[in-house]
């Protein structure tokens, strides 16, 4: 099993609107596309996004640089919030997928399965770009292979 996990690109400011509605920046698409071409040869079979505006932008900015033909699957687990646990819960099934979320998500998933807790989160900026491996996704069973920022 490989994962990748990307955090949305720079979004607008809080308090612009709803936080589930902010949109990426004219830098943020930037960013995303940046992080997309270390996608490009790599074997992903799913693109699974949190709901919130900005992650959805940032599954597609990814989806169309890399002319990935399937759906992205928006899900419910993936919002900034999430418990990583319950992420992983969802992940048994997955081979190569790219999961586009947020913080604190994002750092707390990636100390989560390297580690087997959430005391030690990962710093990832936006459109930061992690590669986890391993067996399966279980807590401290997966090694993070890098995380690359834009």
């Amino acid at each position: 099993m490989k994962l990748w996990v990307l955090r949305h690109g720079e979004a607008e400011p809080h308090g612009t609107r709803p936080d589930s509605e902010r949109e990426l920046t004219a830098s943020g698409r930037a960013e995303v596309l940046r992080s997309a071409a270390l996608l490009i040869s790599e074997p992903l079979t799913a693109i699974y996004a949190s709901p919130f505006k900005r992650a959805q932008q940032t599954a597609e900015l990814v989806r169309e640089a890399l002319g990935f033909k399937p759906d992205i699957r928006t899900v419910d687990w993936l919002t900034p919030d999430s418990r990583p646990q319950a992420v992983a819960e969802q992940l048994v099934s997955v081979d190569y997928a790219l999961l586009v979320s947020h913080n604190p998500l994002v750092g707390n998933l990636l100390g989560y399965l390297q580690h087997g807790h959430v005391q030690d989160p990962e710093r990832v900026s936006t459109a930061g770009l992690a590669e986890l491996e391993g067996d399966l996704p279980l807590a401290g069973a997966m090694k993070l292979n890098s995380i690359k920022h834009p």
